[in-house]
């Protein structure tokens, strides 16, 4: 069920490209809400607005925010957009987005005429929190990397939440942005991720391709409940299409939850069941139990069997994340209180970025 409530904005706390994080009084305690252009036009201070309260009701969050579903004062939205691809379809938010591959798109040829991503490096990530790892490495191991970001609709929906993208973008980190599925708002828009794909190759002409859900993993303590699941199939998409797959593991030896401990089970479970084809994925090469441990998790699994793994010393990277000038955080945590999943995350981008290096 939707929980909706009517409150005044009393302070414009904070404005990115497309989003507006304000104050709301809603029966006279102050919220923070955030309200998207595409949905919530010329938004002030003093306007009244109906917000959608239902994920902090529930005590549900990436950031305990409501959600600005309208302006009671400038109720009239009327997008510019020319595209006829609907996302969001059949529910009263259905936006429409112009999609690369739309037959009226100087792009449509391009998909009907690809051939092969012939071997592009793409780096497919469980969670959001992956990107300033890995931007940050490749970028410090070669500035000239062009990069682009594909957000799967796994997590949250408008990319414009992702505080991580904005500042990755505005720091040069990530070239461009491709939205599949239902999100939205990337720099261009596909509406797969086999074509998000072929556009990241041909019409961005990226060297490198990361692809992760935004900001809010769904998982359900349930061997396939799980949103994170998607690296499975991006995986065979990848290779489907003759790109290079690199699935970056999630380790963590903070996580309180056993599932999570080493190696995840969303990662066990994608390696080990979901993927139908092979991957590459890299290893820290930690000198004490932690390997033994997760290199046990990979034998029960038989993960070794379909994929390839490599191991990789990790001391040059820890310099490079600790002096990034973007934030690392993941689950609440930073760099130093969960310093196996930030490594883990640099060794495959460095790995990646050996790669490349080779090819010149």
């Amino acid at each position: 069920m939707l929980n909706l409530k009517v409150g005044k904005v009393v302070k414009i706390c904070s404005i990115r490209k497309n989003c507006i994080e304000v104050l709301v009084k809603i029966n006279e305690k102050l919220e923070k809400a955030i309200a998207y252009n595409i949905f919530v036009n010329n938004l002030k201070v003093g306007n009244w607005v109906i917000v959608n309260t239902t994920a902090v009701d529930l005590n549900l969050g990436t950031g305990g925010y409501h959600y600005v579903l309208s302006n009671l004062n400038n109720m009239t939205v009327e997008s510019k957009c020319k595209g006829h691809i609907m996302k969001l379809r059949y529910t009263p938010l259905q936006i429409k987005v112009y999609a690369c591959e739309e037959q009226d798109s100087s792009y449509h040829e391009i998909f009907n005429n690809f051939d092969s991503l012939n071997n592009m490096p793409v780096l497919i990530g469980g969670l959001h929190s992956i990107l300033p790892p890995v931007t940050v490495v490749l970028k410090k191991y070669n500035r000239n990397l062009k990069i682009c970001y594909i957000m799967t609709d796994g997590g949250a929906l408008p990319i414009d939440f992702s505080e991580n993208v904005f500042f990755l973008k505005e720091k040069g980190y990530i070239d461009g942005t491709i939205t599949i599925g239902h999100s939205f708002g990337g720099d261009y828009e596909c509406v797969n991720i086999y074509n998000a794909l072929i556009a990241a190759k041909n019409i961005m002409n990226c060297d490198i391709c990361i692809v992760s859900m935004g900001p809010g993993i769904v998982g359900t303590g349930t061997k396939y409940g799980f949103t994170g699941i998607e690296q499975g199939y991006i995986i065979d998409a990848v290779n489907t299409l003759g790109g290079f797959p690199i699935c970056i593991p999630r380790i963590s030896f903070k996580d309180k939850r056993l599932r999570h401990f080493g190696l995840s089970h969303h990662t066990i479970t994608v390696l080990s069941e979901i993927s139908k084809t092979s991957s590459n994925l890299v290893i820290p090469k930690f000198d004490d139990w932690r390997l033994k441990y997760i290199i046990k998790q990979i034998n029960d699994n038989k993960i070794h069997i379909k994929h390839n793994i490599y191991y990789m010393d990790f001391n040059d990277i820890i310099n490079v994340l600790e002096n990034s000038d973007i934030i690392m955080n993941t689950m609440g945590r930073n760099f130093k209180s969960d310093f196996e999943y930030f490594i883990s995350a640099g060794v495959n981008a460095k790995y990646v970025a050996e790669k490349m290096s080779c090819r010149v």
